[in-house]
């Protein structure tokens, strides 16, 4: 998976007070970002360099459920370091105003994931509440992924579960998308969404060699078709139909892009040869502005609200034809068109990866996404 929190900007300083004073729950009807921090991309992103003010929440992880129950507390680092990381961090969130929650699985973790919550539920709910506690973090960030037809019964009853225990803690799950060609949500999302503070559309990473596809925007926010059938705006209109309220409501914001190779050299393509050859940590942000950005290459889909590179021979270490990715236009323009439909949250999956170390302003990425959402 891919994912940090805080409130909003028209009374900072009342938020700030409120985080300390109250349960976090208690500003569940604001816009968050929600920007992950994942264990292995730490020294992409040291402590000391977080921009605490991009974000109303860090999620931080990940945590990964056992097939009995325990929890997996090495945060892709080791038993020591991790959870010290995931201390610090929440020290530092709550000392600047924001929610620091734990990332509870992602992918790959789906399998562990069904057997925990399946077999020994009590056990796993007893585990992450303790861990929560623990470890300082005032919220659950609960990435099952995917949650098929046969999870759901388990998927409810984990929600329910934690949310008997922790009635005043931050609960959300991050959800995978929808195409036009299959758009159908069901209504199991607006029911767990009665319980869940949000609710957030993993809405990046959405294209690739598909059968019956055409190249395409790895998050385009608008102008699905039947052969490049992804984009924000549909998705948002899927899970609204399945009932999730729209303040409960969030889409993804991606710090990564995706690299085409084999002839593909723009969207609305024919596939041929074309392939991704790497999308998520190979291509970060702050990788595709180093080894891939000319301004020769760049374009800008307005119709999509989506910037791309395009290159007539292989170009960079991945040897890409096609870079899809987001910049700050596209976010402003996913951000605002969020805010105007009331949605409740935008997750960036990771902070990490567009943190610009040699800039003057490292996550002026992050910045402009919290800035334009209004959060």
């Amino acid at each position: 998976m891919r994912k940090a929190i805080r409130v909003a900007l028209t009374a900072s300083l009342v938020v700030t007070t409120l985080a300390a004073a109250v349960p976090a729950r208690a500003a569940s009807t604001q816009r968050w970002v929600m920007g992950y921090y994942v264990g292995y991309q730490r020294d992409l992103m040291p402590a000391n360099e977080i921009d605490w003010d991009a974000m109303t929440h860090i999620v931080v992880g990940p945590v990964n459920p056992n097939s009995d129950g325990t929890l997996d507390t090495s945060f892709d680092i080791n038993d020591t370091a991790g959870p010290k990381m995931a201390k610090d961090l929440a020290k530092r969130a709550k000392a600047h105003g924001v929610v620091p929650m734990l990332m509870i699985g992602g992918a790959g973790e789906h399998d562990q994931f069904r057997a925990a919550a399946q077999d020994h539920l009590a056990t796993l709910i007893d585990n992450l509440v303790s861990t929560m506690r623990d470890f300082g973090f005032r919220g659950l960030d609960l990435d099952w992924e995917p949650i098929n037809p046969s999870d759901q019964k388990y998927v409810k009853q984990l929600v329910d579960g934690l949310r008997d225990r922790l009635p005043n803690a931050v609960l959300t799950m991050p959800v995978m998308w929808v195409t036009k060609t299959f758009p159908h949500v069901p209504s199991f999302y607006g029911t767990i969404a009665r319980k869940l503070d949000r609710i957030s559309i993993m809405s990046y990473g959405m294209a690739g060699p598909w059968d019956g596809w055409k190249t395409w925007h790895s998050s385009a926010l608008t102008d699905a078709t039947a052969k490049m059938p992804s984009a924000v705006d549909l998705n948002v209109t899927s899970f609204r139909k399945a009932g999730v309220p729209k303040a409960k409501l969030g889409v993804g914001i991606g710090f990564y892009g995706t690299c085409w190779t084999g002839g593909a050299t723009g969207p609305r393509q024919a596939i041929g040869n074309s392939t991704v050859s790497a999308d998520d940590n190979a291509m970060s942000y702050v990788k595709i502005m180093a080894n891939y950005y000319r301004s020769s290459a760049y374009h800008y889909d307005t119709k999509a609200q989506a910037p791309y590179l395009g290159f007539s021979s292989p170009h960079g270490p991945q040897h890409c034809t096609y870079v899809s990715y987001e910049n700050a236009r596209s976010i402003q323009a996913k951000a605002k068109w969020a805010r105007a439909q009331g949605l409740g949250s935008l997750i960036v999956w990771t902070v990490n990866q567009g943190h610009e170390l040699a800039q003057p302003n490292p996550d002026a990425l992050l910045a402009k996404a919290k800035q334009a959402f209004g959060a």
